[in-house]
């Protein structure tokens, strides 16, 4: 059994980055919308070619987590599908809608990648957007042994890794990772509309760092909410008790308790995977100065590539008003020298790298150098 053709239902950020990143591996895919605009747009971008009908192998079912129970039970009354499977960010509830429809849960796998960005829709959409990311998959007991093989073929086209997880398991955690996180986000995004521009004026990375999350769709995220009510209340109700008491101690000048929840920040912020978790290596940080100029993040990545280092991640800092930025290179820290010698030899200004272990910053500054 092998997936060669698949039906993608719901043309949005995920349906149309899940149809693109199959498409990339020759996969045929076929797209289906109940918004033509959106189906349009999706094949516009070479997603794949609208749905009329034909036999699928798998039927990935985009849509929002209400409407997943009820999408499943029409697609499998016309019966296209040797498997099912979704991409909504909550389980229980879509599960149980669609053992009430009299679903046929046996070709059915439940499943969501974690991935995702703060914008919406099939323009939003990316190829490598799962690339080394997680995909939860929750088969229940009766799900078909085939089934499960040909969604987690899906989801290795896709570029990601499935994960197996019960559906209860499965929501307790994202509500712990996603939606929590999300929500607090939104009230720290939500305490800014008070404030005035000199403030707002000074916002750093810090702060759009924090926030980036809360431009999310609202409509959409009051229904991923309502279907994980409880196990997101819990964990903020956790967080609020963190705050009021960090409050508390800072109006009567106890910095000792506040010191302490700063400091199991760091440790929970040091227990989330990196790309290369599981070998247990860190990155060093190559900090270099960018001119405003076109090019100028080209020319770092071509002098990266010259050099053969991989750029694990990159990070963009830019301060409103002033003429330059700060990309911040994570490369393997054996790498980091290499790749300060071949900026300094084509113009950037590169000091000394440090003998320091992972997550060492090095610090680059960009010159004149030539135009490539």
């Amino acid at each position: 059994m092998s997936v060669e053709r698949v039906l993608v239902v719901g043309t949005g950020l995920i349906g149309t980055s899940a149809a693109l990143a199959l498409r990339r591996q020759e996969v045929a895919v076929y797209l289906s919308d109940i918004d033509a605009h959106a189906v349009r747009l999706a094949r516009e971008l070479g997603a794949g070619r609208e749905w009329t009908g034909e036999d699928v192998d798998v039927a990935l079912i985009a849509v929002p987590p209400h409407v997943v129970g009820e999408r499943l039970a029409d697609l499998q009354k016309q019966g296209p599908a040797r498997a099912y499977t979704d991409v909504a960010s909550v389980k229980v509830d879509p599960i149980a809608d669609a053992e009430r429809l009299g679903c046929d849960l046996t070709t059915f796998v439940p499943g969501h990648p974690l991935a995702g960005r703060e914008r919406s829709g099939p323009a939003a959409a990316r190829v490598d957007l799962f690339r080394g990311r997680p995909w939860a998959l929750c088969p229940g007991p009766e799900a078909d042994a085939g089934a499960v093989r040909l969604a987690r073929e899906l989801v290795s086209l896709c570029g990601a890794e499935a994960v197996t997880v019960g559906a209860g398991e499965h929501d307790s955690a994202v509500a712990l990772v996603s939606h929590a996180p999300h929500v607090v986000a939104s009230a720290v995004a939500a305490s800014l509309a008070g404030g005035d521009d000199l403030a707002l004026g000074l916002a750093g990375q810090g702060l759009r760092d924090v926030t980036r999350i809360a431009a999310g769709n609202p409509l959409l995220w009051r229904m991923i909410l309502f279907g994980n009510a409880l196990p997101v209340a819990g964990v903020l109700e956790r967080v609020a008790v963190d705050l009021t008491e960090a409050a508390s101690a800072l109006r009567s000048g106890d910095l000792d308790a506040v010191t302490d929840l700063l400091r199991r920040g760091v440790r929970g912020h040091g227990r989330i995977p990196g790309k290369h978790a599981a070998q247990g290596n860190g990155c060093a940080v190559v900090q270099v100065v960018l001119r405003d100029r076109p090019g100028e993040l080209a020319r770092l990545f071509a002098a990266a590539e010259r050099a053969g280092v991989n750029i694990e991640d990159v990070r963009l800092e830019h301060s409103a008003g002033l003429p330059a930025g700060v990309a911040e290179v994570s490369v393997r820290p054996e790498d980091s020298g290499r790749l300060a010698g071949v900026l300094r030899y084509h113009g950037w200004h590169v000091p000394p790298v440090p003998e320091a272990g992972p997550a060492s910053p090095v610090t680059a500054g960009s010159e004149r150098g030539p135009n490539h």
